[in-house]
């Protein structure tokens, strides 16, 4: 990889932000962190970044030539936001940009897949990554996560439906490849673990790693959308947008591998139980 100009990573302090800012930085290049609250990463230019504040995109564009764009947490309709801050990109100087997206969701679908459609006639360079479901869903933040350190216990629509869980490292390193290699992707990656595996599969490797009984709870899609905006607070329409991918996992959808990881980085991508016991294993204690 030859040295980039400065790559602005947006969400730099979220899951696969603040991996795929550590990578880049580790390479040897220069990184712009863009968060809500400017939060400082070592090594990196820290500058407050607001989707619904356009106020803060000029200054986070300017000098930058690559962007990260995870899109705004939440939103059923991001392009709303993301398409003119990526006019403004493009005129600011901006060539490259690599979009997070999702597996589940194709270009031109719903929420962030109009962005994916709209990308490659805003920037000669590009690539949309669109990941299975993280394997952090289950260690870091995310309901069910919350929900089994409460409960030992987490609930979806899925089924017998298969998932191939990445974890974001994986993803993290593709993000810094295809932002920062000779030649762009320019086309969409989608991104998996190894194996695909069912919510009763995840269940039994977070028992069985943890030491706690962990339990997979079989619901409706109606009791899920129900769950997500009662429970979890989710507006009902990106509660709605979950609940469905929830029932395409059931019938199959997201019952596939793909070979990406290892093509771009020259590493197969790390199973679910190696991620598990890396992120559930206890921190060493002070020296």
């Amino acid at each position: 990889m030859t040295p980039t100009g400065t790559v602005l990573v947006v969400g730099a302090t979220g899951t696969t932000g603040s991996r795929t800012a550590a990578q880049i930085l580790a390479a040897g290049h220069r990184v712009r962190a863009a968060s809500r609250r400017g939060t400082p990463l070592p090594g990196a230019e820290a500058v407050r970044f607001d989707w619904y504040d356009p106020a803060t995109h000029d200054a986070a564009l300017t000098g930058t030539d690559r962007v990260y764009l995870v899109p705004p947490v939440g939103d059923p309709d991001p392009a709303a936001v993301m398409l003119p801050f990526l006019e403004r990109a493009r005129t600011l100087g901006v060539r490259r940009a690599v979009l997070l997206s999702s597996s589940a969701v194709p270009e031109g679908g719903p929420a962030v897949g109009r962005v994916h459609q709209a990308l490659p006639s805003l920037f000669d360079e590009w690539a949309v990554l669109r990941p299975s479901w993280f394997m952090q869903n289950f260690t870091g933040a995310h309901l069910h996560a919350t929900t089994i350190r409460e409960t030992g216990a987490f609930a979806t629509a899925t089924g017998d439906g298969r998932v191939a869980y990445v974890d974001a490292d994986d993803i993290a390193a593709v993000a810094a490849r295809a932002l920062t290699d000779d030649d762009a992707p320019n086309r969409d990656l989608v991104l998996t673990g190894p194996e695909a595996l069912t919510h009763d599969d995840i269940a039994t490797i977070l028992t069985e790693v943890t030491g706690r009984p962990v339990t997979h709870h079989r619901l409706t899609v109606a009791e899920i959308r129900h769950r997500l905006t009662e429970q979890a607070g989710v507006p009902p329409e990106f509660a709605a947008l979950l609940a469905d991918m929830d029932h395409a996992i059931a019938i199959g959808a997201e019952s596939r591998t793909t070979d990406t990881v290892h093509r771009l980085t020259g590493r197969p991508p790390r199973d679910f139980r190696t991620a598990a016991e890396r992120e559930t294993a206890p921190a060493p204690p002070d020296e």
